[in-house]
């Protein structure tokens, strides 16, 4: 799981790389599904062929992957005008909106405790964005977005769980992206400048692939609930190489609302827990919410 997560962070740093060197936040989006393509095909075919193109519910996979497109289209977007400290701490909204959504999509019942965790987490983002400020940036309202694409899409993962192979999902996943942003990417295609920008255009694809098989293997060998606080570690992997590569370091406001972010999401984990270790209990969890990745990747 942390090898996945530091794959994401690693994506993450390079999208940011990319469109501060002029390359159109959604051909980079286009680049990162189209490397992700390649190497599910070059992976998945070969064992299953045609048949990881069959879904059992294609409607609500081909949704899916609309939501997981969206979010890494305004995440890239947003990474041109924000830090990675403040999308990544946004981000760690999502699973707290995933706990709210699940009540009228899901019908899962959600306590007074966690509630209240929620709006805690949501304070946080106050104390990131600064409304109130001079400081604030209305580029946050597309990594809010992101956010809000991202919670989309991981309640439709929690949908669409074990209906599908994972040569399946990951099909669906990157193949409609694709094949989405294709006609938009060569619309806006700028040429890369380097031979750096080349190598972060050929890495991006294979990292998120990379994540993702990271993460299947991880969920093979142990439950999801016992994963999700391995997610936080994106945290330190994105200050760490926000500060080697960019030179930038979170501000105070930052650091104190991702805490704040980051507990709430911790004691929503912990509720939900001990919620699942109780007789007939059926909850969603963190683990799920989060689904072990940013979609954003």
């Amino acid at each position: 799981m942390l090898l996945a997560f530091l794959c994401f962070a690693g994506m993450d740093t390079s999208a940011k790389w990319l469109v501060a060197a002029a390359i159109p936040a959604l051909q980079v989006a286009w680049l990162r599904y189209l490397g992700h393509f390649i190497c599910a095909l070059v992976f998945y075919a070969p064992r299953h062929g045609v048949g990881m193109m069959r879904s059992s519910r294609p409607g609500l996979q081909s949704l899916r992957a609309l939501f997981l497109l969206a979010s890494t289209a305004f995440n890239f977007t947003a990474l041109q005008y924000l830090p990675l400290t403040t999308t990544i701490a946004i981000f760690f909204v999502a699973p707290l909106t995933v706990c709210l959504l699940s009540i009228p999509i899901l019908g899962e019942k959600v306590g007074v405790k966690r509630l209240l965790a929620v709006l805690v987490g949501f304070t946080g983002v106050l104390i990131i964005v600064e409304p109130w400020s001079q400081r604030f940036d209305p580029a946050i309202f597309l990594s809010l977005s992101a956010m809000l694409c991202a919670s989309g899409y991981f309640v439709m993962s929690r949908l669409v769980a074990g209906m599908d192979s994972n040569a399946t999902v990951q099909f669906y996943a990157s193949g409609i992206a694709t094949a989405v942003l294709t006609p938009v990417a060569l619309w806006l295609w700028v040429w890369p400048p380097d031979v750096l920008t080349w190598v972060l255009i050929a890495l991006i694809g294979s990292l998120g692939m990379t994540g993702h098989s990271f993460l299947t293997i991880a969920h093979r060998h142990a439950e999801a609930s016992v994963l999700a606080p391995t997610v936080y570690s994106q945290v330190i992997y994105i200050a760490a190489l926000s500060w080697l590569v960019f030179g930038q370091v979170p501000d105070q406001p930052t650091i104190v609302g991702t805490i704040i972010i980051v507990a709430s999401g911790l004691f929503i984990w912990f509720r939900e827990r001990q919620v699942q270790l109780a007789p007939e209990a059926v909850t969603i969890s963190v683990a799920d919410a989060a689904g072990g990745r940013k979609p954003g990747r």
